[in-house]
């Protein structure tokens, strides 16, 4: 057995080395030349361990030349210039055991940065591997346990369908509980690592994983429509993005450049020694400053992935971080956005169910989300619905439909009164908003709804001002009254009601303090999302026109995490730049001595190594993972997430 198990061992390490090899050919090539120059060393063979050395050391730096080239045709200046002058320079000084580690340093430099790219984006990476594939459909009889399972492919599920989900399996598509009551692990989609209890009638999300019990479920969408797979395609969207490193990395280029050849320089001229010239650059390569902005930037993408935000690339970290003003939607954002009915206030010649009747079969037909209330509502008092063929959505104004004889208009106080002159306002308290009813133009009544204000709502505001954002505006579709009792109980300062898509779009625009970030939900929003310097869009129930067109998606229906993503791009960008900054002076500190003569060729590519750590751990440091349990303990501890605790 012990044989058995070492020979196992002994084909994965092969394997092992075999994908090193072919993803990582010029390392491997250089480790193997280190190799065979120590075998030839030993040998007193010391010429021809220089000649290898430096003849492979030159072809490096031409392959490297090439790219920096086409940096320069694009009008990018590249920092590896200075990696290249140094294995020129170490090679015409004679420092050939140098020219290789500084070869080594830059091959392996892109080695770890890979490595550690893939330690960031793990979470990401996850939910692709995550994947339900296949769904146990349950045959006729399954009601009463006889029914036969039937092994499917996840895209073959129909609404309907009953699956038997077993304990530990993924679930595949959307559906809700048959079964009296089961745990879900909802961690890939909302970030909480508590299981949540389910009980029959509940939704159950696809990429949630059954608990102990084996449960039944039925599909209420396929697959491609599910939740899950929404989630893939954002992820998809998001790992495929470029973050802007390059250009990070960039804005140092020209005087870090400039600063390294100067102390060279300098050295030489002082010393009269040209070897301090090349011993200067030696400990110059800049690999600190491209590896670790990379590494941050799909840290964060990575952490904020794992608290249930979809980040579509790192300039989205980076813009979030530098954001002034935040906008935000009312309706399904800072409300709830299931309202429901209040009063219904029918004028003479109507009753309520009649008006109700009326005002539910015209909004059949209508996207808006208090359309869904009023026919809910109609529902529960058993109306009976009349059905047509006729009927014109106006979005953002209302909907007209021919029921029978008549002709039936619902929608705001000012689309109505274009029908009916005689429309009247609705009296409304505080968070309620109203629809209007004409009936073959003349005015049948109101309907008021009342849409519950996000708990969290004002934390949320206290939070992003915390995090710099003290520019706060509501823009919203409702009358005035209704969105400055909300902006009041918010706090928030600035307010535009009755407005149309065009106009959020163009209010986003007509903001001074910039970046913006708006923050929204729905079919609506989708215009001004795609505006904004930032789109955050709060997709948790699947309000896939926000999402395609926002920058950021948030998969929980929690408005806090809008704080919480601004707050990982603030943490990214300060540890990208941290790690760039402790590269930039360690190298300089290298520099210095190397001037003075106290770090040889050889010694100085070696200390440049553990520059390169130095900075890749640092960068590492952006996944957050203390920083996001000590929001959780707030959290189950029942107090505020304060933007300190968001932010540190």
């Amino acid at each position: 057995m012990l044989a058995e198990r070492g020979k196992r061992g002994k084909n994965m390490t092969m394997s092992s080395l075999v994908v090193f090899v072919r993803r990582y050919p010029l390392v491997a090539t250089t480790v193997l030349l280190g190799l065979i120059g120590v075998v030839l060393a030993l040998f007193g063979q010391t010429d021809a361990v220089r000649w290898l050395f430096s003849g492979f050391g030159l072809l490096v730096a031409g392959y490297e030349a090439i790219g920096m080239v086409r940096q320069l045709r694009r009008g990018t200046l590249g920092i590896d210039v200075l990696a290249i002058m140094a294995i020129i320079a170490t090679v015409l000084v004679g420092e050939y055991v140098a020219t290789l580690i500084i070869v080594l340093m830059l091959t392996g430099g892109a080695a770890l940065e890979d490595f550690a790219v893939n330690r960031a984006k793990r979470e990401l990476d996850a939910l692709l591997r995550r994947a339900p594939q296949i769904a146990h459909r349950l045959g006729a009889g399954a009601g009463n346990g006889n029914g036969e399972v039937e092994d499917v492919p996840a895209t073959d599920v129909r609404p309907g369908d009953l699956l038997l989900v077993r304990p530990a399996e993924i679930v595949p598509v959307d559906g809700e509980l048959v079964s009296v009551s089961a745990a879900f692990d909802e961690s890939s989609l909302t970030g909480e690592s508590l299981p949540v209890e389910r009980e029959a009638g509940d939704a159950v999300l696809s990429g949630s994983i059954n608990g102990q019990a084996a449960a039944t479920i039925r599909a209420t969408a396929t697959a491609a429509n599910s939740q899950y797979q929404q989630i893939i395609a954002l992820v998809e969207e998001a790992s495929a993005s470029k973050a802007p490193v390059v250009r990070l990395a960039d804005r140092y280029a020209v005087p870090f450049t400039a600063v390294s050849l100067s102390i060279a320089s300098l050295a030489w001229i002082v010393s009269g020694d040209p070897v301090r010239f090349a011993e200067v650059l030696v400990v110059a390569t800049p690999c600190p400053l491209l590896i670790s902005a990379p590494v941050a930037f799909m840290g964060g993408m990575s952490r904020a992935a794992r608290n249930g935000i979809i980040v579509k690339g790192g300039g989205v970290l980076e813009m979030l971080s530098r954001a002034k003003t935040v906008v935000f939607d009312k309706t399904g954002t800072l409300t709830h956005g299931t309202p429901t009915i209040a009063r219904v206030l029918p004028e003479p010649g109507f009753d309520e169910d009649e008006l109700l009747a009326l005002a539910a079969s015209a909004e059949q037909y209508s996207s808006h989300v208090l359309a869904a209330s009023v026919i809910a509502e109609a529902r529960t008092r058993k109306l009976e619905l009349t059905g047509t063929e006729t009927a014109n959505e106006v979005p953002a104004h209302g909907v007209v439909a021919r029921l029978g004889a008549r002709e039936v208009t619902v929608g705001k106080l000012s689309f109505i009164r274009e029908r009916a002159t005689d429309a009247v306002a609705a009296p409304l308290e505080g968070g309620e908003l109203a629809i209007y009813i004409a009936v073959d133009g003349r005015f049948a009544g109101s309907i008021v709804a009342s849409d519950k204000l996000r708990a969290n709502a004002p934390q949320t505001m206290a939070d992003l001002r915390a995090l710099g954002l003290r520019n706060t505006v509501m823009l919203t579709g409702d009358a005035r009254p209704t969105a400055e009792h909300i902006a009041a109980l918010v706090g928030i300062d600035q307010v535009q009601a009755d407005c149309l898509p065009v106009d959020k779009v163009n209010a986003v625009r007509a903001l001074a303090l910039r970046p913006v970030i708006m923050v929204g939900d729905g079919v609506n929003d989708a215009p001004v999302l795609a505006v904004a310097d930032v789109g955050i869009a709060m997709g948790a129930r699947g309000a896939t026109a926000a999402s395609e067109s926002a920058d950021a998606v948030i998969l929980i229906d929690d408005l806090t995490r809008a704080a919480r993503a601004v707050a990982i791009g603030q943490d990214t960008i300060r540890i990208a730049l941290q790690s760039i900054w402790l590269g930039i002076v360690l190298s300089i500190g290298l520099m210095l001595l190397a001037a003075f003569g106290f770090i040889p060729a050889t010694a100085g590519a070696l200390l440049q190594e553990f520059v390169d750590l130095a900075t890749i751990l640092n960068a590492l440091r952006a996944i957050g993972r203390r920083r996001d349990a000590a929001v959780r303990a707030q959290v189950a501890a029942r107090e505020p997430v304060t933007a300190g605790a968001l932010a540190r």
